[in-house]
Order: C-alpha cells, then sequence, then structure tokens
C-alpha cells in the first residue's frame, strides 16, 4: 500500500500554494504540521481529488487520484464539514452511505458499527443540533469510514475541542492507522507530537522537513534557550526571539526562547521539543 505524490504544485494565478512537494506513504499516522496560510488545505484537497494539481501527479498503488478505484479508497474529513442539524446520527450516517453507494443493508450494519467505534452509539438517534464539537467531529471520522478506505485524511479535525475531546479524538485516529495511510493536519503542536509516527512539516507552500519526532526535533539542535533575567530585558529579548515560555521567578522572569544566537549572557541549551520547532519556523518574531 503506497500513496506517491510527484511534484505536486499547485497555483492560483501568480501565487504558489504548493510548491513541487514530492511523499511516498505506507500505513500509518501522518501529521501535516504547519501555520494557517502554510498549504496544508490546498495539498489535502489536491490528494483527495478535489483539486487538480498545476503540476505532478498523485498516486495510489499505481492508481491516479482522478480514478473512481481511487475515491473508493479514499475517506476525507474536511476542515470545514456541512452537517444536517435536524437528522440523528444514524440517519446522517445512512444518508452519506447512500451517497458513497452502499447496499442498504450493509449501510445499516457498517453505521452502527462506525458509531460504537466513536462512541456514539447511545447517541445514535439523537439530532446532531444537540451534539457538542467533539461529538461532531467524531462524527465526521465515522462518516469517512463508511467505505473503510485504506487512505483516510483529516484536515484540522481537532480544531475547537476540549482537552478531554482531543485525547479522546487522538486515541482513535491512533487505532484508525493501524492498517491504512492516516494523514491528519493541524496547527495544534500536542495533537501531532503525541500520535504520529512521521512528521511533515510545511511552510510557504513546501515541505521542508519530514521523518519521525526525534529527527525532526534534531534540526533545531543548539537553538532553544532558558534563562532567567531582570524583568526590564524581558520586552526586548521577546522582540528579538520567540518565546515558548514564560513566568515570574521571584523579582525575575524565566523565558525559553528559541533562535539562532545566544539571547542573553545567562541564557543556557536545552533539550528541544517540538513546540520549539514550530515556534521556531512559524512565530511572528521570526516572520518580521
Amino acid at each position: 500500500m503506497e500513496l506517491t505524490l510527484d511534484r505536486v504544485t499547485k497555483h492560483y494565478g501568480s501565487k504558489i500554494a504548493c510548491d513541487r512537494i514530492s511523499l511516498t506513504l505506507h500505513p500509518g499516522v501522518y501529521g501535516l504540521l504547519g501555520a494557517n496560510g502554510a498549504g496544508k488545505t490546498t495539498l489535502m484537497r489536491m490528494m483527495c481529488g478535489v483539486l487538480v494539481p498545476t503540476f505532478g501527479s498523485i498516486t495510489y498503488d499505481g492508481i491516479d487520484v482522478s480514478c473512481e478505484d481511487y475515491r473508493d479508497a479514499l475517506g476525507y474529513l474536511p476542515q470545514e464539514f456541512g452537517y444536517y442539524p435536524e437528522f440523528s446520527a444514524l440517519d446522517f450516517m445512512l444518508y452519506i452511505a447512500t451517497l458513497k453507494g452502499i447496499p442498504k443493508l450493509r449501510a445499516r450494519e457498517k453505521a452502527r458499527e462506525l458509531l460504537e467505534l466513536v462512541s456514539l452509539e447511545k447517541e445514535a438517534k439523537k439530532k446532531i443540533k444537540t451534539f457538542s464539537g467533539g461529538m461532531k467531529q467524531r462524527l465526521g471520522v465515522a462518516q469517512s469510514m463508511l467505505n473503510d478506505p485504506k487512505i483516510l485524511i483529516l484536515d484540522e479535525p481537532t480544531a475547537g475541542l476540549d482537552p478531554k475531546e482531543r485525547v479522546r479524538f487522538r486515541n482513535l485516529i491512533s487505532r484508525l492507522g493501524a492498517d491504512r495511510i492516516v494523514l491528519l493536519s493541524t496547527h495544534i503542536v500536542s495533537d501531532v507530537e503525541h500520535i504520529a509516527g512521521t512528521i511533515l512539516v510545511m511552510k510557504d507552500g513546501r515541505l521542508i522537513h519530514q521523518g519521525a519526532l526525534e529527527e525532526i526535533i534534531r534540526t533545531i539542535e543548539g537553538r532553544v534557550w532558558e534563562c532567567i533575567v531582570p524583568q526590564a530585558l524581558v520586552d526586548s529579548l521577546c522582540e528579538r526571539y520567540p518565546a515558548i515560555n514564560m513566568r515570574q521567578e521571584g523579582k525575575d522572569v524565566f523565558l525559553r526562547l528559541v533562535g539562532d544566537e545566544k539571547p542573553c549572557d545567562s541564557a543556557i541549551a536545552v533539550q528541544a521539543a517540538l513546540e520549539d520547532l514550530y515556534l521556531y519556523y512559524f512565530s511572528e518574531v521570526n516572520a518580521k
């Protein structure tokens, strides 16, 4: 099982949303990390056949993204997913199953199975308008799984969820990645850090890093600093370096900063984390 992107590029007039992205994915969970506007959604929509690349190709075991066989292998949860608030969860699942051409008897069996998988079996007959954000997201994952896809693409699935719902959602995605390709796009660092076997970092339409968590973090070794400084120096340092953490230490302030140069004499280099890497590449300070 192999999903291959070969020099995939997307132009919108003079703007390059995705720039020559080449990538090969096998079963497992992939975390696509990047700031808003990095090109993540455009890339995922091309992988789903919603958008046509300006250049390049996307294939699954040799099948082009435009073919019906590819769509049969695909499950997709877009960032903005439309629900019918008056439908019950079960009716909504059966409606989506009809759109996907799943036979009626099989659809009902599969719908109940998936509602149980996402812990919504007790709410199967409740109207969607009564659901929390987390419940709606879990229903979104359930509908994306109706055709038992081998490729599951989820665009910002945990946005707006409370911590408890996000943990439940991450555990669900981790289980789903055991025997299929799961691509999870997010700007919430902890979601990627906890469940992705491979992390993809995207910036300005380009894939700038890909690899396991340890490999990715290694790229900013020696660029994460901690120091305790007088209050008078805090604003100056934070203008020049992205601040990951800040807390009062008596009359002084503890800072965790990222940057290529040592920020002050008292700073010491410390072990990097994924959140440090995100701030290094995507903070407003570094964008100036």
